[in-house]
C-alpha cells in the first residue's frame, strides 16, 4: 500500500525527552494543521532503570505515563478531521500497557476508532542473563559481562523501522513502541509514505538524518545553541521556543524548519551544531537502518527558518543491534547549603570536610565524595578582577556514593547538626534531609540481529 498521495510529506517531533515540554504537541498541531506525522522521543539511556523501578512497585506500570494525557491533547484535532498520525517509544518497557491505558484514554475523548500498534520484542534482558561470560562485552570499556551479570535491571536493543513500517502500511494511527533507535522513529513514516526500499540506503540515510535532527526537539531550533544568548536576546517569543519539523520529498531530499509564529531559530548553524551532536563517526554513523556518511552533507540556508539538507549517503547496517543495559550500581545522596558572608568559599569548605569527617568518625569512608564550592570557580575556573577573588555568597554542594545504604544514611544525618555547630550565614537546612538515590551504572553491548525478534500488534482504539 503506497502512502505517497502527497508529493511531500511533513514529520515533527515534540518530545525531546521525558519530561519535555507538555504542551507542545497540542501547539504544534494548532500551527501546522496540515502535519502528517509526529513522533514523541522519551527514551534516555536512563529512562528504563526509572520505568524498572516503576513496574515493580505496579506491574501495569513500566512506560511513560505522561504520554497518555498528551495523546488525549490531540483527540480534538482527530474529531476535527485532521490524519496525523502518532509514533513514540513511550511505551518503554510496557508498551501494551501504554496501548490499553491510551485506549482508554482516547474512547474517553470520542477517538474509538483511532487504531494503536504496539511495537515489543526489544527486551533482551534474559538473553544476558544467560550470556556466556564473554559475550556482551562493555562497548566503551571492554570488560565482560560477567563484573555486572547478577546485577543487571534492564538490556534493550535498539529496534529499527521496519516493524514500524508493518504498521503503517497496516493503517495505525498510533504506534507505541519500546525501545527503538531515535531517528527510526522518522525513517519508518518515510520509507511507509513512499514506498521505499529498506535496502535504498541513501535515501535511507537521509531520513536518518533528518530524524537525528529532529530527535531532540528544540536543540535544532536553537536551544542549548552556543551562541544561545547574543543570539536570541533580540528575538520575539524566545519563551515559545518552536518544535522542528521536516518536509521530506520522495528523493531524500529534505527541509527543517519550524512553525512560523513560533520562537528560536532554524539556520544553517543552529543544524550544523544538532547535526554533530552525539554522532561518534561522522563518516559511519551507526543506526538499525543503515551506517550513514555525514561527510557529503549539504546544507542550503533558505532563509525564514528553512534550511535544506542532501547529500548523505547510506549502507547496509551491521549484523548486530546496539543493547542499551543498565544495572544497579549502589547509591548517592547530596547535599547543597547557601553560605554567605566574609570568606564564604573558605566556610563552605570546611563544612563539606567536617560533614565528611563525622561520617568517617561513624565507621564509614565512604567509597566516592566530592565537595564543591558553586560560585567560586570550583567548576569552570576562577575569574580574577582588581588583583584578587572576591565572593560574598557561594552555594556547598557534598556529593557522596557507596555500595552501602547504611553509610549514605549517616552522611544525610549529618547535614543539620551544622545549624548550631557550622558558621554564621549558612541557610538551607529547611528543605529537609537529603533524599538517597540509588545509582544506575550503563552497560551499552552488542547483540546479533537474528537473537532479536521484533513483534508488532495493532489494536483498535
Amino acid at each position: 500500500m503506497s502512502y505517497a498521495a502527497k508529493p511531500n510529506v511533513r514529520i515533527a517531533n515534540t518530545q525531546g525527552f521525558w519530561g519535555d515540554r507538555p504542551t507542545a504537541t497540542a501547539q504544534l498541531l494548532r500551527q501546522l494543521p496540515d502535519l502528517d506525522y509526529l513522533t514523541l522521543d522519551y527514551l534516555a539511556e536512563v529512562s528504563l532503570s526509572i520505568m524498572a523501578i516503576q513496574r515493580e512497585k505496579q506491574p501495569e506500570e513500566g512506560y511513560a505515563k505522561d504520554f497518555v494525557e498528551t495523546l488525549r491533547s490531540i483527540a480534538p484535532f482527530w474529531l476535527s478531521g485532521s490524519r496525523i498520525k502518532v509514533i513514540t517509544n513511550a511505551g518503554g518497557l510496557n508498551p501494551f500497557a501504554c496501548a490499553m491505558a491510551c485506549r482508554t484514554s482516547l474512547d474517553d475523548a470520542g477517538c474509538q476508532n483511532i487504531k494503536i500498534g504496539v511495537v515489543d520484542g526489544d527486551d533482551v534482558l534474559p538473553l544476558l542473563r544467560k550470556g556466556q561470560s564473554d559475550h556482551f562485552q562493555n562497548l566503551d570499556s571492554h570488560e565482560p559481562l560477567e563484573l555486572i551479570k547478577g546485577r543487571l535491571m534492564t538490556a534493550n536493543a535498539y529496534l529499527g523501522a521496519s516493524p514500524l513500517v508493518s504498521l503503517l502500511k497496516s493503517g495505525a494511527d498510533v504506534i507505541i513502541t519500546g525501545r527503538v533507535a531515535d531517528p527510526s522513529l522518522t525513517v519508518a513514516p518515510c520509507v511507509a509514505h513512499f514506498d521505499w526500499e529498506l535496502t535504498d540506503y541513501d535515501k535511507i540515510a537521509q531520513a536518518t538524518v533528518a530524524g537525528h535532527l529532529l530527535e531532540c526537539g528544540t536543540q535544532v531550533t536553537g536551544g542549548v545553541s552556543t551562541d544561545w544568548l547574543s543570539k536570541f536576546i533580540s528575538i520575539q517569543d524566545v519563551a515559545r521556543m518552536g518544535f522542528p519539523f521536516v518536509e521530506m520529498c520522495s528523493d531524500g531530499t529534505f527541509i527543517i524548519s519550524k512553525p512560523p509564529e513560533s520562537g528560536g531559530r532554524v539556520d544553517e548553524k543552529t543544524v550544523k551544531e544538532q547535526l554533530l551532536y552525539e554522532i561518534g563517526d561522522p563518516s559511519a554513523y551507526l543506526s538499525p537502518d543503515a551506517e550513514v556518511s555525514f561527510l557529503g552533507i549539504q546544507l542550503n540556508d533558505l532563509g525564514d527558518n528553512r534550511v535544506q539538507i542532501s547529500g548523505a549517503r547510506g549502507k547496509a547496517p551491521s549484523s548486530t543491534y546496539k543493547v542499551s543495559a543498565t544495572y544497579t550500581d549502589g547509591f548517592k545522596a547530596e547535599a547543597m547549603l547557601a553560605i554567605f558572608g566574609s570568606e564564604a568559599s573558605k566556610k563552605a569548605k570546611l563544612c563539606g570536610e567536617i560533614i565528611l569527617q563525622r561520617v568517617a568518625d561513624a565507621g564509614f569512608v565512604l567509597e566516592r565524595s566530592h565537595i564543591e564550592c558553586l560560585g567560586t570557580g570550583d567548576v569552570v575556573g576562577r575569574v580574577v578582577s582588581n588583583g584578587g577573588e572576591f565572593s560574598l555568597e557561594c552555594v556547598l554542594r557534598v556529593a557522596v556514593a557507596d555500595s552501602r545504604r547504611e553509610a549514605l544514611e549517616c552522611f544525610v544525618r549529618e547535614i543539620a547538626p551544622l545549624v548550631t555547630s557550622g558558621p554564621q550565614g549558612v541557610t538551607g537546612y529547611t528543605s529537609g534531609r537529603p533524599h538517597i538515590r540509588q545509582v544506575f551504572g550503563y552497560w551499552p553491548c552488542l547483540i546479533e540481529r537474528s537473537r532479536v525478534v521484533p513483534s508488532v500488534l495493532t489494536r483498535m482504539v
